[in-house]
Formats: C-alpha cells, sequence, structure tokens
C-alpha cells in the first residue's frame, strides 16, 4: 500500500513539473507573438496614407473631358 501512495506523489509531482514547463513555453510564446504584432502595428502605421487630392489652386482640382 505504501508503494502506491509513493507513486501518486511521484506522478502527481511530476505533473505539476510539466504544468509549470507549459506555462512558461505558453508565456515565451504570448511574448513572441505580442512583439510581432507591435511590429505589424508599427509597420502598417509607417506606410504612407493614400494622397489627399488638391482642394485649392489651378492643379489637380480641375479636369476638362470630352466624350
Amino acid at each position: 500500500m505504501d508503494s502506491a501512495v509513493n507513486n501518486m506523489v511521484s506522478a502527481s509531482m511530476a505533473m505539476q513539473q510539466v504544468q509549470v514547463v507549459q506555462q512558461a513555453q505558453f508565456n515565451v510564446f504570448k511574448e513572441a507573438l505580442d512583439g510581432q504584432a507591435a511590429h505589424i502595428t508599427a509597420l502598417m502605421d509607417s506606410v504612407a496614407q493614400a494622397p489627399q487630392l488638391a482642394t485649392s489652386g489651378s492643379v489637380g482640382t480641375q479636369i476638362n473631358t470630352t466624350a
């Protein structure tokens, strides 16, 4: 009976250790994803926006077309 209890305690301790390792791996993975998201956001923000049309002046405000 004593060996069964020892085996259960050993299995429980091993499962706790695995859980700690998995949590650490998850935290590293989450930090990597957060870093990538920050880089992508910065990249998207640095892309030039579409040029705005001119609203005043003689260039770019009038178009003369004939069909």
